[in-house]
């Protein structure tokens, strides 16, 4: 059993609510989402484990069950071409709950007509594996969104 935690501070708002249909409709898998709080800050780690996928605008992390945990900051940040992302670490790391991986500003994001709204996604999972699975309510970096089977 895997606890997931949320990368950032903001609110649950769950996948429903993402303004993405690809994540809306959990096609990319069930989960949750964060509203982050509009001020520079980090994305960390949800999980303890090793970054398989890095993007400045999403980054997967497998742990030791061998479950991939999706971090998507913002919705089509991609069309950034990675300005306003520092990523700090490298693919193949590993990584504890919490550690810093990527630096970036919501409030710049949402500036330039992108929602920087964050699913978090747990990958080749069905929703009967999450249970626990916040959706509402103000989370901090690190507090739990969701545990998985």
């Amino acid at each position: 059993m895997t606890t997931v935690t949320s990368p950032l501070s903001g609110a649950s708002i769950g996948l429903a609510a993402v303004p993405d249909p690809v994540f809306s409709g959990a096609m990319v898998g069930p989960g949750t989402a964060v509203d982050p709080v509009r001020e520079p800050s980090v994305a960390v780690a949800p999980v303890d484990g090793i970054v398989v996928s890095l993007h400045p605008h999403a980054f997967v992390v497998v742990d030791a069950e061998g479950h991939g945990v999706l971090t998507h900051l913002g919705i089509d940040t991609v069309q950034l071409n990675g300005e306003g992302f520092e990523l700090l670490v490298n693919k193949g790391d590993t990584v504890r709950r919490g550690d810093f991986v990527v630096r970036w500003n919501p409030a710049e994001v949402e500036a330039a007509g992108k929602s920087p709204v964050c699913p978090v996604v747990a990958l080749e999972a069905t929703a009967e594996a999450l249970s626990d699975v916040s959706e509402s309510g103000d989370v901090s970096a690190g507090a739990p969104l969701f545990t998985w089977k």
